[in-house]
């Protein structure tokens, strides 16, 4: 089984990149730092040296380096089954005061027009092969707006339209698209929190979850997960 994943260097995204590894997965993945990219690899290879792990230093709101990277699957892997829509960034701020007037417009390239463009791109093939998976890693703000991240939130909402449509529109095809949506994660943008590990959901639960939809039986897809922590979000 072939994986892309997106943003794969640090946080759920090189979690998910683990478990895969673990599970046997041929991986391709990109991330905007070089060493940290090849750290990573590095890494997975350790994990498992039986896997075909590549990736490609991406910036995936450039659209240049994003059809770079499809390309640069495409040389490697024959076919496609799992599309991990994970890359996205987080600028907290209320939209009324918003500081800077592309709050929005930078989010949106990571958040959702990446996930669109690569979406497109391998749902085609998986749409031709009659197979694939795509989950979109979305976020609790999809359903619960968060105020003091607005143009965040509203590019969830958005993240989380694109991932209904797109299953209505595959499902002919047997191509499941899942959206997986995380509350208060500890990843990177809580590094020094001096909040205890217990009030978080945790990179490795949202890779567990990747992996348990992954395993599904064939004619099972999870819609929409969310995963929260026990006591409420931070």
């Amino acid at each position: 089984m072939n994986a892309i994943i997106t943003g794969a260097s640090k946080g759920m995204g090189k979690a998910i990149a683990i478990k895969l590894a673990e599970a046997g997965y041929d991986l391709a993945i990109c991330a905007r730092n070089q060493s940290e990219l090849d750290e990573c690899l590095a890494q997975l290879k350790q994990i498992n040296p039986s896997i075909n792990a590549v990736g490609l230093q991406t910036d995936v709101s450039d659209r240049v380096q994003l059809t770079r990277f499809a390309n640069f699957v495409q040389q490697h892997f024959a076919a496609v089954d799992v599309l991990i829509n994970n890359a996205g960034t987080f600028i907290p701020a209320s939209i009324l005061d918003e500081t800077n007037d592309d709050v929005l417009e930078s989010q949106m390239k990571l958040n959702l027009y990446a996930a669109h463009f690569l979406s497109k791109f391998f749902g085609r093939i998986m749409r031709s092969q009659q197979h694939g998976h795509i989950i979109n890693i979305c976020s609790v703000a999809a359903v619960k707006p968060i105020a003091s991240a607005g143009a965040y939130t509203v590019t969830k909402f958005a993240l989380l339209g694109l991932t209904r449509v797109l299953r209505e529109e595959l499902m002919p095809h047997n191509v499941k698209v899942t959206a997986i949506l995380p509350g208060s994660t500890l990843s990177d943008s809580w590094a020094g929190t001096d909040i205890p590990p217990e009030r978080f959901v945790l990179v490795e639960d949202i890779a567990s979850a990747v992996l348990n939809c992954l395993n599904m039986s064939i004619g099972c897809n999870v819609d929409e997960l969310l995963i929260r922590p026990v006591k409420g979000e931070i």
